[in-house]
């Protein structure tokens, strides 16, 4: 079945505004959360639909993407960014978006299901996620035009291997706190004329796990990870543009005390080139040809990002004449096809020539057919070069 448009999933416009998809989809999200519609798969369907369909539209980058190449543009690392979340349950769809329902303090879904929506909630035990990596990636035209596999070395945080990412010495395990019995949390009631208040706050001793650690790891100190360095292997498609990024998924920072890694987060950097200009999937070289050669005609050799290429010219070229190589040009990311070459001549004109070709050329200045004005476009070269050599 084909694949819905996102923004007919979230019922607005192709101009919404970032804030009008942000409000659409929470009021979606309330109407088919499965706490609401017990037992209906087909809402809970349309709940990750709509997850889905704010995945993209919710970040600026994708939602751009996704306004050029549709579906056909999000599909997987082939489409320079980040991949869909591949949501197994609800949970997980809750971890990933919980920060528009209000975050860490527990937002909506909180208010109405009881549950955690925020992705402070994703903590386990004394686990913290890990952070994001992000990775620059030059890449040159050529490997662009082809696509590439790059190693890459990661400086980052790893897991400790000597208490496997727990923070304790061997043999030991964590204790309950003291200061909060386990729960994580401090309250303090506070009264005034207005009645009793309870400030509810997470405990700074042992970080709201309601757990400690007694015997910490000596090699890392308790943290359950170390500096280290990790080299991966990642695979660039062809097509990709300064800006584009993709994920490796678990190779970011390592959790603190046991929680999940975070990504690498490699992103496209295009070297600028010294003999072609992109623009969008078209490439523009400029190549100069001498003086008989543009009156002739002919073929002429012309470099491509695949290598030396022949192109024939008519005679009596211009300065400033663009001829278009079909399909020499960058592959479209994500579809078939790929960009053009386009070349912009210009004329060599001699600054320096022996008495017999002033001769040469003075005559055949004489010719009607290099007196200035006799074809379109022809009065400004060959009036320079008359100007020139006389």
């Amino acid at each position: 079945m084909a694949q819905r448009d996102f923004y007919e999933v979230l019922g607005v416009t192709r101009t919404a505004t970032q804030e009008e998809i942000k409000i659409s989809y929470r009021k979606l999200a309330m109407q088919y959360h499965p706490d609401r519609n017990p037992g209906d798969a087909e809402a809970e369907e349309r709940f990750k639909e709509a997850a889905q369909a704010y995945d993209v539209l919710g970040d600026a980058d994708k939602r751009a993407r996704y306004d050029r190449f549709g579906h056909a543009g999000m599909g997987g690392n082939a489409g320079g960014g980040q991949d869909f979340h591949n949501f197994t349950n609800i949970n997980d769809i809750f971890s990933a978006f919980g920060d528009i329902f209000g975050g860490q303090g527990g937002g909506i879904f909180e208010q109405f299901f009881g549950g955690g929506g925020g992705r402070g909630q994703r903590r386990t035990g004394m686990g913290e996620p890990g952070a994001d990596l992000r990775v620059r990636m030059p890449l040159t035209l050529e490997e662009i035009a082809t696509g590439v596999d790059k190693t890459i070395k990661l400086r980052h945080w790893k897991t400790c291997t000597t208490c496997t990412g727990s923070g304790a010495k061997a043999g030991s395990t964590p204790i309950t706190c003291s200061q909060c019995n386990g729960t994580g949390e401090l309250r303090q009631v506070s009264r005034s004329m207005f009645g009793q208040f309870v400030n509810i706050s997470a405990c700074a001793n042992c970080g709201g796990s309601g757990q400690v650690i007694k015997d910490k790891c000596t090699d890392c100190d308790g943290e359950g990870r170390v500096d280290g360095e990790t080299t991966v292997k990642v695979t660039i498609p062809a097509g990709v543009r300064t800006g584009n990024y993709l994920s490796v998924t678990g190779k970011g920072h390592a959790g603190r005390r046991g929680g999940s890694a975070g990504d690498a987060v490699v992103v496209i950097e295009e070297q600028e080139h010294d003999v072609f200009e992109r623009h969008e999937d078209d490439v523009v070289m400029d190549l100069t040809v001498d003086f008989p050669k543009a009156a002739l005609g002919g073929e002429v050799e012309v470099p491509t990002l695949e290598g030396a290429s022949s192109l024939k010219i008519d005679a009596g070229t211009q300065p400033g004449t663009i001829l278009r190589m079909r399909n020499k040009g960058i592959p479209h990311l994500n579809s078939s096809g790929r960009g053009d070459q386009l070349v912009r001549f210009s004329v060599h004109v001699p600054t320096s020539l022996n008495s017999k070709e002033k001769a040469t050329l003075k005559e055949l200045a004489e010719s009607d057919h290099f007196k200035p004005g006799t074809s379109k476009g022809a009065k400004d070269f060959f009036q320079r070069v008359k100007e020139v050599f006389s």
